[in-house]
């Protein structure tokens, strides 16, 4: 059967990605953030997932105004890379599970969680940094990726609880399938931040902190932090820490903290990082 094994919590931020598209990942201001993910570069290439279910949000590549899927699964066999404005990132095609992608829709929609099942969809920063924040800039990537999008932009978005219930109906989703995989599980985005209005450049290290400490021992706590909170505390881009519950939600009750790492900033945004391992 396929099994998770653990999940990954980062932040996706854009210019990470730039910085190592544009070979600065080695200058001081960039080394201290790549520096956080050492130990989980190792990590990863020690436990060897077989597929990796990347939930993030879209930034206005592959949706827009015009359709706004709350839930979107890429089923596909390939996600070619977005052009964000500036070409795409210069990194592999990312190939998809078709057939647990397809399970997990078929599992979720019966248990009455509502997916917009996607066979074409370009991917983004939100996916393709995490994935090179863990895999280096390899030639091709080494592990299948279903992408799990969530509208964390135009509200209105999800609850953090609605997020955290649905990772547990992925988890029995993946836990059905009959196929032998190691799957790891990330939930992006965040950490504090906001991009535009008076309150541009803001970083909340204390809520930061408190999300950090309460995502692996409460994260009942979390779910129920509502849209005002994340906005006042954490500034408007801070909702999409409720992608973070959704990875939560799918591992074990009890988990173990194999990494933590906090920065600021990285441009303008918090950096938070974690790898949660299941203990069972």
């Amino acid at each position: 059967m396929a099994k998770i094994i653990g999940g990954i919590a980062t932040s996706h931020v854009p210019a990470i990605g730039a910085a190592l598209d544009n070979g600065k990942s080695g200058e001081p201001y960039w080394q201290k953030v790549f520096s956080g993910y050492e130990f989980s570069k190792k990590w990863i290439a020690e436990a060897k997932p077989d597929v990796v279910f990347l939930v993030y949000n879209d930034h206005a590549t592959a949706f827009s105004l015009e359709v706004i899927p709350t839930f979107a699964l890429g089923c596909a066999a390939e996600f070619p890379i977005a052009d964000e404005g500036w070409g795409p990132r210069p990194v592999p095609t990312v190939y998809g599970h078709p057939g647990l992608a397809w399970h997990i829709a078929q599992s979720t929609i019966l248990d009455e969680f509502d997916m917009t099942i996607c066979n074409k969809m370009p991917v983004d920063h939100g996916l393709t940094v995490p994935l090179s924040l863990l895999y280096g800039q390899p030639k091709e990537w080494p592990v299948k990726v279903i992408p799990f999008a969530v509208n964390v932009v135009q509200y209105p978005p999800p609850t953090g609880n609605r997020c955290y219930n649905l990772g547990k109906a992925i988890r029995r989703a993946v836990d059905s399938y009959p196929e032998d995989l190691r799957v790891v599980i990330f939930g992006t985005g965040g950490m504090s931040h906001q991009l535009q209005g008076p309150r541009a450049g803001l970083i909340n290290a204390d809520f930061d902190a408190k999300f950090l400490d309460r995502l692996p021992t409460d994260p009942e706590a979390l779910a129920k932090i509502s849209h005002l909170e994340y906005m006042r505390e954490a500034g408007s881009e801070g909702i999409e820490m409720v992608m973070w519950l959704i990875m939560r939600g799918a591992l074990d009750d009890k988990v173990k903290v194999a990494h933590r790492f906090y920065h600021v900033p990285a441009s303008n945004t918090a950096v938070g990082h974690m790898v949660l391992e299941n203990t069972l």
